[in-house]
C-alpha cells in the first residue's frame, strides 16, 4: 500500500525540480538505453556471425566446384601429355600392342586412373586383344565429341555392369554401405571422373581414343586433394579442418565428414529438404546441417553428368562449434565491458550534476522576479564553469536587456522610413537592370553571328576556287582521252558524257558558291527563273530515295501548288535537299514524311516537310538555324539548316519550324512569287554557312 504514496511523491519532485529531472534525464541512457543497445548489439554480432559463416561456407563450395573443375582438366591433360609424346606415337604407329599397353599402366600408376583404354570410335578396345583381353568402353557423350575432334571430361554414374566390364574386382571396392538399410544396404552404383582424348594424325582426322577414368567412390585421395586446396593452413580455427563430401543422389560415397572418434559419414543421407532444393530445383543450400551428433555450417550444389543431368552433390562443411566458442567468448567480453561502462558512467553522472543544480535554480528564481517586475541580481557566484559563468554573463544580460529595449522603440521608428525609401529605389534599380541586360544580350548575338558568318563567307571562296582548278583538268584529260581512244571510245561513251555532266555540275555549284562569297548588285538576277514547284519537288524526292529507303521511311506526297516562283533551282533543291535528309533522319524504322505544296495566299507559294520523329526540344528550337548547331552530331554538321534559312532569306521568303518532343516537327518554306532579292553577301551573312561544302555533301550521297 506504501508503494503507490511514494512512486506519487518521486515523479512529482521529478516534474516540479529541476534537479532530479535532470539527474533522470542522464541516467536514462545509462539505466536504459546502454542496456538496449547492448541487446541489440549482440543480437547484430550474432547475425553478422551467422552471415559471415554462411558467406564463407558458400564461397568454400565455390573454391571446391572450382577445383573439382581443375582436376578434371588436370587428368584430361595427363591425357593429352600421353597423345603428344613421341614414345606413345612411334608404338601407335608401329602397333606395338605390349609397349602401348605398357605406356597405359605407367600413367594409371602415376597419375591414379582406375582405367585407361585406347578405342576406336565405337568404344571398342584397342591393342588389347593380343594381351588376352577384349572389349569395349562405356558409350558415352564424351565419346562422341571426341570423334569430333573435342577433349572434354564429365561425371558418370556407373552401374556394376559397367564396372564388370572394367574389373570386375571394382564392384566390391566401389561398394557404399548404407547407414539406413531399410530399402538396401549397399550403394552399388559408382561416379566416375571420366575423360575422353582424341588422337590425330597429321592431316588431323581422329584415329582413335584415349579413354580415361577414376572412380570416385570411397576415393579418399581425390576428397583429401580437395580439402588441401580448399581448406589450407591458417583458414579454420584450432581442432576443425574442413570436410568435403561427394554424394549420388543424396547419399554420401565420398568424404572426410565424421560422425564419431573414428567412423566417417560415408554411407549416411542427406535431409528430403535439401535433396529437393539441390536435385530438384538446382539450386545451391547453405544452413547448419546435422551430420552424426556435430553440427557442420554446410553448403551443396548440384553436379551435373555429361548429359547435363543432376546426378548428386558437392558438400563443403566446416564445424560449427569453434565458431560458436568464439562467439560465446566475445559476447561474454562485450558484456562485461558494457556493464563496467554504466557503472562507471552512473557514479561520473552522480558526482558531476551536484555542481550544476544550484546555479540554474538561483537562475529560475531570478526569472521568477523578473516575471514579477522585482528588480534583482544573481550576485556573487562560487561556480567557476560554464555554468557560473552563465549566472555572471545573465546579470550583464539583463542590464544590457534594459538599455536595449529604450534603444529598440526610437531605431524602429527610423528604419520603418529607411525601408520605403530604399525600396522605391531599388524597384527602379531593378527595371533599369533588366532593360539593360535585354539590351546587351541582343547586341552579343548579333556580333556573334555577323563574326561567324564573315569567316565562313571568306572560307567558302577559298575551298571554291580550290575547286576549280582540278575540274578544269579532269575536263582536259577527258577530252584528251577520248581523242586519243578514237573509236574504241564508243563503248563508253555515254559513261564519258555522264562524267562531263557531273563535272559541269560542279563548276555550276561552284559558281553559285563564289557568288556567295562576292557580293553583287542586288538587282543581280542571274540564273533566276521561273520554277514549277511541283516538278521541283518530284525531281527532289528522287535524289533523297536512298535515304529514304535506308530508313525504311514512308513519304507522303501532297502537290497542290498552282503558281510558279522566281528562283534559282537548284539553290531550291539544296533547300528541300537538306529538310528532308533532316526529316529521314529524325524518324525511327516505318517513319513517315509528308511533303506538301500549296498555294499562299496571293504572295506565292509555301512548302510543308513533316515528319514524325524525334523532335526537338523547346530550349533547342530556337538555335535550329544557328550555324554548326545540331542536334545529330553522327551525320550532321550544323550547317544544313543554316544555308537553307540563308538561301531563302536571300529572295524575300521565309523558313519557319515546329516541333514537339517525341511527336514531330513541321518545317515550312515560305517563297515569293516575284522574289525581293537581298544584296549577295547580305545573303551569304545570313545563310552563316558554307554553301558548297553542303552541295557537295549532299551530292556525294544521292549520286
Amino acid at each position: 500500500m506504501s508503494v503507490f504514496p511514494r512512486w506519487r511523491s518521486i515523479r512529482t519532485l521529478v516534474r516540479t525540480t529541476l534537479r532530479y529531472k535532470l539527474l533522470l534525464l542522464v541516467l536514462f541512457p545509462t539505466l536504459l538505453a546502454m542496456p538496449a543497445t547492448l541487446g541489440l548489439t549482440i543480437y547484430w554480432f550474432n547475425s553478422f556471425t551467422r552471415d559471415n559463416l554462411f558467406l564463407k561456407v558458400k564461397s568454400d563450395l565455390a573454391v571446391t566446384r572450382h577445383a573439382f573443375g581443375q582436376m578434371q582438366q588436370d587428368y584430361a591433360t595427363a591425357l593429352q601429355r600421353l597423345t603428344d609424346s613421341y614414345s606413345f606415337r612411334l608404338l601407335l604407329t608401329n602397333g606395338d600392342a605390349r609397349g602401348l599397353q605398357n605406356e597405359l599402366k605407367s600413367l594409371i600408376d602415376e597419375e591414379g586412373f582406375t582405367f585407361v583404354h585406347l578405342t576406336d570410335e565405337l568404344g571398342n578396345w584397342l591393342y588389347e586383344e593380343s594381351l588376352g583381353s577384349r572389349g569395349s568402353s562405356k558409350p558415352s557423350p564424351l565419346t562422341n565429341r571426341a570423334m569430333r575432334g573435342r577433349p572434354s571430361a564429365a561425371l558418370e554414374v556407373f552401374t556394376p555392369d559397367d564396372l564388370q566390364r572394367e574389373d570386375p574386382t571394382l564392384i566390391e571396392r566401389m561398394r557404399v554401405p548404407l547407414a539406413d538399410e531399410s530399402e538396401r544396404a549397399y550403394e552399388d552404383r559408382t561416379v566416375v571422373m571420366r575423360a575422353v582424348y582424341p588422337i590425330r594424325d597429321f592431316g588431323g582426322q581422329v584415329l582413335a581414343l584415349l579413354d580415361g577414368g577414376i572412380a570416385l567412390n570411397r576415393n579418399n585421395t581425390i576428397i583429401e586433394e580437395l580439402r588441401e586446396r580448399v581448406y589450407g593452413p591458417g583458414t579454420l580455427p584450432s581442432g576443425d579442418v574442413g570436410a568435403i563430401a561427394l554424394l549420388l543422389d543424396n547419399v554420401r560415397i565420398g568424404t572426410n565428414l565424421t560422425i564419431g572418434q573414428q567412423d566417417t559419414a560415408l554411407g549416411t543421407y542427406v535431409s528430403t529438404e535439401i535433396r529437393d532444393k539441390v536435385l530438384g530445383e538446382g539450386s545451391t543450400w547453405v544452413a547448419r546441417d546435422l551430420v552424426g551428433q556435430q553440427w557442420y555450417i554446410s553448403a551443396y550444389q548440384p553436379v551435373f553428368d555429361a548429359d547435363g543431368q543432376g546426378i548428386g552433390m558437392l558438400q563443403s562443411s566446416i564445424l560449427e562449434a569453434p565458431f560458436r566458442n568464439a562467439h560465446y567468448r566475445a559476447a561474454a567480453l562485450l558484456l562485461l565491458i558494457f556493464i563496467g561502462v554504466i557503472a562507471l558512467a552512473t557514479w561520473v553522472v552522480l558526482r558531476g550534476a551536484r555542481s550544476i543544480f544550484k546555479p540554474i535554480e538561483q537562475m529560475a528564481n531570478l526569472v521568477r522576479a523578473t516575471q514579477a517586475g522585482v528588480d534583482r541580481r544573481m550576485g556573487k557566484i562560487d561556480s567557476q564553469d560554464e555554468i557560473g559563468e552563465l549566472a555572471v554573463q545573465f546579470d550583464s544580460m539583463l542590464d544590457l536587456l534594459q538599455r536595449r529595449n529604450h534603444e529598440i522603440s526610437r531605431a524602429a521608428e527610423q528604419l520603418e522610413a529607411k525601408v520605403e525609401d530604399r525600396t522605391r529605389e531599388l524597384e527602379q534599380k531593378n527595371t533599369d537592370l533588366e532593360r539593360t541586360v535585354s539590351l546587351l544580350r541582343e547586341t552579343r548575338q548579333q556580333l556573334v553571328m555577323a563574326e561567324k558568318l564573315a569567316s565562313l563567307g571568306q572560307m567558302a571562296a577559298g575551298i571554291a576556287h580550290e575547286i576549280n582548278n582540278p575540274t578544269a583538268v579532269i575536263i582536259g584529260n577527258l577530252d584528251l582521252l577520248v581523242a586519243e581512244l578514237g573509236d574504241a571510245a564508243n563503248s563508253v561513251h555515254g559513261e564519258v558524257d555522264m562524267i562531263i555532266q557531273q563535272v559541269d555540275r560542279i563548276r555550276y555549284i561552284v559558281d553559285g558558291l563564289l557568288q556567295f562569297a562576292r557580293p553583287s548588285s542586288p538587282g543581280d538576277n542571274t540564273d533566276i527563273e521561273n520554277v514549277n514547284i511541283n516538278r521541283t519537288v518530284k525531281d527532289t524526292l528522287v535524289l533523297v530515295r536512298h535515304a529514304v529507303e535506308k530508313g525504311e521511311t514512308t513519304v507522303h506526297v501532297q502537290l497542290d501548288a498552282t503558281r510558279t516562283v522566281r528562283i534559282r533551282r537548284y539553290e531550291l533543291q539544296e533547300v528541300l535537299i537538306n529538310l528532308l535528309l533532316n526529316a529521314a533522319r529524325a524518324v525511327s524504322a516505318g517513319g513517315v514524311i509528308e511533303v506538301i505544296t500549296a498555294d499562299w495566299e496571293q504572295q506565292g507559294v509555301v512548302i510543308s516537310v513533316k515528319d514524325n520523329g524525334v523532335g526537338i526540344a523547346p530550349e533547342k528550337l530556337g538555335r535550329v538555324f544557328d550555324p554548326f548547331y545540331t542536334t545529330d552530331t553522327r551525320h550532321g554538321t550544323g550547317l544544313g539548316l543554316s544555308v537553307s534559312y540563308g538561301l531563302i532569306r536571300r529572295y524575300g521568303g521565309e523558313i519557319t519550324v515546329e516541333s514537339e518532343l517525341h511527336r514531330g516537327s513541321v518545317f515550312q518554306v515560305w517563297l515569293l512569287k516575284e522574289p525581293v532579292l537581298a544584296d549577295q553577301s547580305a545573303g551569304a551573312e545570313d545563310s552563316g554557312e558554307n554553301y558548297y561544302d553542303r552541295r557537295r555533301n549532299h551530292e556525294r550521297d544521292y549520286i
